[in-house]
Parts: C-alpha cells; sequence; structure tokens
C-alpha cells in the first residue's frame, strides 16, 4: 500500500497543521517515574508512611537529613502528575522534584 507524501512547506509545520487531527493514542503499558522528596528531617517517617500509602508509590531511598527517593508507577501521565502533586502538598514537604520518567510500553 502506498501512500502519497505531500511536500511539507517550513509555514505548515511551525504552525502545526501537518499533524493529523486523530486522536494521540497512548502506548500499552505506563508511567514510570522517581522523584526526590526534601522534607523535614524529624518528621520523615510520618511522610514515608503517608506516601507509600498513595497508590503506586514506594520508597526507593532514604537520607535522615530528610530526603526521600519515591518511585512511582501509574497507569498514566496524568496519573503521574497528579501523584507528584499529591506529594508536594503533603505537610512537611520542601520540595517534590521529579528527577527521572519513562513509558514503558509493554509489548504486544
Amino acid at each position: 500500500m502506498s501512500r502519497r507524501h505531500n511536500a511539507i512547506d517550513r509555514r505548515t509545520l511551525i504552525t502545526g497543521r501537518v499533524l493529523a487531527a486523530d486522536a494521540v493514542v497512548p502506548p500499552p503499558g505506563g508511567e514510570i517515574a522517581s522523584i526526590l522528596v526534601q522534607a523535614r528531617p524529624e518528621r520523615l517517617d510520618a511522610l514515608a508512611a503517608a506516601i507509600t500509602s498513595l497508590r503506586g508509590c514506594e520508597i526507593f531511598g532514604r537520607d535522615e537529613r530528610g530526603k526521600l527517593v519515591v518511585v512511582v508507577d501509574a497507569p498514566d501521565a496524568g496519573s503521574l502528575g497528579a501523584t507528584v502533586n499529591t506529594i508536594s502538598a503533603l505537610p512537611d514537604v520542601y520540595s517534590a522534584s521529579l528527577v527521572f520518567h519513562a513509558v514503558d510500553a509493554a509489548s504486544a
């Protein structure tokens, strides 16, 4: 099956008119990310418990000076973003920074 390709000019490319209007289909699988959380050191135990109670979250590393490395496994980017926002809003959290993100494409 051959497909006819139209020439693309610079203006069409820059304005996004080259892209098809088809809906974006997310790949099968999910999203995986690691988040560096900085928090009050004396509240680290309570914070770790709150984070592990969130869906798809686990503590991968810990520094008693107030840092946690959290691994998040989410079904899609929206859920991942919501989880990062939820962690950021927890009491005693100074910051929650996304340090790694990948799409886990399941083989079909």
